[in-house]
């Protein structure tokens, strides 16, 4: 039955979550023999969508899905949480975001689903229950959040929120194949206890670039990140891409850590026929090329 401070359903409810484009940076915090994953997510423009539709109302939308099992389980906890019962109806999603490549998926489809119940029960969104209900459920990125933020993925902390002033144009490609992000945390720690004073530096790089607004400087702290994870988790096309860098005037490199994209940074629009040399390049490489903006414009 709606409780009494649930808002008039009309026609429904939904919750909206941006993905990313794997990181711009992943890795310890700080060096030693005991990291954190941190990271900085690379925010763009897809997402994924959690609708409420109330019993009686319209059929679902061409391509929409049952909730996940995480997702479901999101909700769970959200009642649990809050001590309420979904009214009759029902919930479904869709998402423009492909599952195991390093888009966060899942963690979008979770918050998305939580957007979608703080609006069904008129609450304010709040961003500690998301958290709490994400470190329930996985390791996740700060999707919730509509600023770049370095974040500490398995504590689900935010260390420094970065702000929306970056912005970047990306030519991406997603490799075949999906990545058990649970799987790869030993490898990445042991990597991580090896390599902990570069990615120091590389991290204070990045930070200091995000502090001053110098987009290349993030760029080339980002094509170091993603330099150090080829030792670890390696993608076939990065070498490749890595090599022609200057040829195409991209600022950087940048790759899903535990993911399968791997493309380039511009701190400018490429131009027409800039796209079309990208494109034929990457189809060189055996794979279509993606255009997308990441980063809050």
């Amino acid at each position: 039955m709606l409780t009494p401070d649930a808002a008039p359903l009309g026609r429904g409810f939904t919750g909206v979550c941006h993905g990313t484009l794997g990181e711009l940076y992943q890795g310890p915090l700080r060096a030693g023999p005991d990291p954190d994953i941190a990271v900085v997510s690379f925010p763009f423009d897809r997402h994924s969508w959690v609708h409420f539709t109330p019993e009686g109302g319209p059929g679902p939308l061409p391509g929409s899905l049952p909730l996940g099992e995480k997702t479901q389980r999101a909700v769970r906890l959200f009642l649990e949480r809050t001590g309420r019962t979904l009214p009759p109806g029902r919930l479904s999603a869709h998402s423009d975001l492909t599952v195991g490549v390093g888009m966060a998926s899942s963690t979008a489809d979770i918050v998305a689903a939580l957007r979608c119940l703080f609006r069904v029960f008129a609450l304010p969104e709040d961003p500690d229950a998301v958290r709490d209900v994400l470190a329930s459920i996985e390791r996740a990125d700060s999707v919730f959040l509509e600023e770049f933020a370095l974040y500490l993925s398995a504590r689900h902390r935010v260390v420094r929120r970065l702000g929306t002033g970056t912005v970047f144009h990306t030519a991406f490609v997603t490799e075949p194949g999906t990545v058990d992000t649970s799987a790869t945390t030993p490898v990445l720690l042991r990597h991580y206890r090896r390599r902990g004073d570069e990615y120091e530096r590389c991290l204070t790089d990045l930070l200091k670039g995000f502090s001053t607004g110098d987009a290349p400087a993030v760029a080339r702290a980002a094509t170091t990140s993603a330099v150090l994870s080829q030792e670890a988790l390696p993608k076939r096309t990065f070498s490749a891409v890595l090599a022609h860098r200057e040829e195409f005037g991209a600022d950087g490199v940048f790759v899903a850590h535990t993911g399968s994209l791997v493309g380039y940074l511009f701190a400018r629009r490429p131009a027409p026929s800039l796209k079309g040399e990208l494109s034929a390049f990457y189809r060189s490489l055996g794979h279509p090329c993606t255009f997308a903006q990441g980063g809050f414009a």
